[in-house]
């Protein structure tokens, strides 16, 4: 079983403000583009595909699947750090938690959770359906 991790503050700038105002509320935003259609993620105002500024926050359902992951042994607790493909599309790196990391398998469904970080805001990670 995944132990409680302490994870990193985030420094929210005014580009991002909404992203993590949003995570406090337990919501997972991302950024959808008027111009090309396409969602992506990390939230930031220009879309990545086609550079246009034409952008706006899209509630994600906060599923999708393991595409990636690796179980870190060393330290005080072991981890596991995965990249997560939304049903929306986007790829992230994230945290796998509240689980037993030998179950963990690419492809396996998972759920957006959140965890505390260490200046009150709420950080983005995923659990096992």
């Amino acid at each position: 079983m995944t132990q409680d991790l302490v994870l990193p503050a985030p420094l929210p700038n005014p580009e991002t403000q909404a992203y993590w105002d949003a995570a406090r509320q337990g919501r997972l935003l991302l950024r959808r583009c008027n111009a090309c259609g396409e969602v992506h993620f990390y939230p930031r105002s220009i879309c990545p595909f086609c550079f246009s500024d034409d952008t706006h926050w899209l509630e994600s359902k906060g599923a999708g699947a393991i595409y990636s992951y690796s179980v870190m042994r060393r330290g005080a607790s072991p981890y596991a750090l995965a990249y997560v493909t939304l049903d929306e599309g986007p790829t992230l790196m994230t945290n796998i938690v509240d689980c037993d990391l030998a179950s963990l398998r690419i492809g396996q469904r998972v759920r957006v959770a959140f965890k505390p970080g260490d200046n009150g805001y709420r950080i983005p990670v995923f659990t096992p359906i």
